[in-house]
């Protein structure tokens, strides 16, 4: 994947996600401030974005962040309503955003590389759901983040999904329930992200956990990326069966004999993602 020159920060763009690419890390930034709505056209731009990246052996780590002082505000509502008007009462086009979200998400689980929110500022419903897919989160001290579809009669079920998976039943509850907007430090409390840092470090801070992380072996991350996601949804003897299995397999991969025979050795390991 060729280097790509990102939009400044606030900037307009034709497009609802622009990228940038370098030293392995893909940054994917929503680009359609003020509100950076997950539109079907921002959703489709991730999508193919993302797809492109889980078979480009270039790319290690993906960041997603956006322009402007809103993370996303969720579905476009306007959109949405628009559909009104169409002769089911927009029955289809509701069907086909809500499919196209969950595949967003369910893409983001189980991409085979590591995926980190870098949230700047407020996240909600969809968007809240966004960063809760994600698999590294890092929001500045200024980010604040929602579920308040109940605040429209439009209870965040979807985004339930991502949030429940995430953070604790009753936690998830208090979100869903109020609709209320939590501060960083408390969604880091919750376990919606991992950590609270100033605004102006925020940008240092996600490249520096990006290239930690792109600095290991591709073919470990997602072999324990994928075992971390479905042996969650295991009982306990399924789940130590299961990635007993994984780890054996994971031994008799060339990086992990590279790994541990450079740790014996004292000596930095070269990865060939085999």
């Amino acid at each position: 994947m060729a280097d790509i020159v990102a939009m400044k920060q606030g900037e307009q763009s034709a497009n609802p996600v622009t990228v940038a690419f370098g030293g392995g890390i893909l940054r994917l930034t929503l680009s359609n401030p003020p509100a950076n709505a997950l539109s079907m056209a921002a959703m489709t731009a991730l999508q193919d974005e993302l797809d492109r990246a889980g078979e480009d052996e270039t790319v290690r780590v993906v960041v997603i962040d956006a322009a402007g002082k809103v993370f996303c505000a969720g579905h476009d509502l306007k959109e949405l309503t628009a559909h009104r008007a169409d002769a089911d009462h927009g029955r289809a086009f509701f069907e086909v955003t809500m499919q196209t979200c969950a595949r967003l998400m369910q893409t983001i689980v189980r991409l085979p590389k590591p995926v980190i929110a870098e949230v700047a500022g407020t996240a909600t419903a969809a968007g809240c759901q966004l960063v809760a897919s994600c698999d590294l989160a890092i929001a500045s001290t200024e980010a604040t983040f929602a579920t308040p579809g109940v605040n429209i009669g439009l209870f965040c079920s979807t985004p339930m999904v991502a949030l429940s998976r995430n953070i604790g039943r009753k936690h998830a509850m208090e979100m869903l329930m109020t609709g209320e907007l939590i501060e960083a430090t408390t969604a880091r409390e919750f376990g919606l992200i991992n950590r609270v840092v100033p605004p102006e470090y925020l940008n240092q801070i996600v490249m520096k956990y990006a290239q930690t992380v792109a600095s290991k072996s591709p073919l470990t991350l997602k072999i324990g990326k994928e075992a971390f996601y479905a042996q969650a949804e295991m009982g306990l003897s399924e789940a130590y069966d299961y990635t007993a299995r994984v780890m054996v397999e994971n031994m008799m991969a060339r990086d992990a004999e590279e790994g541990i025979g450079a740790f014996i050795e004292k000596r930095k390991p070269e990865w060939k993602g085999e």
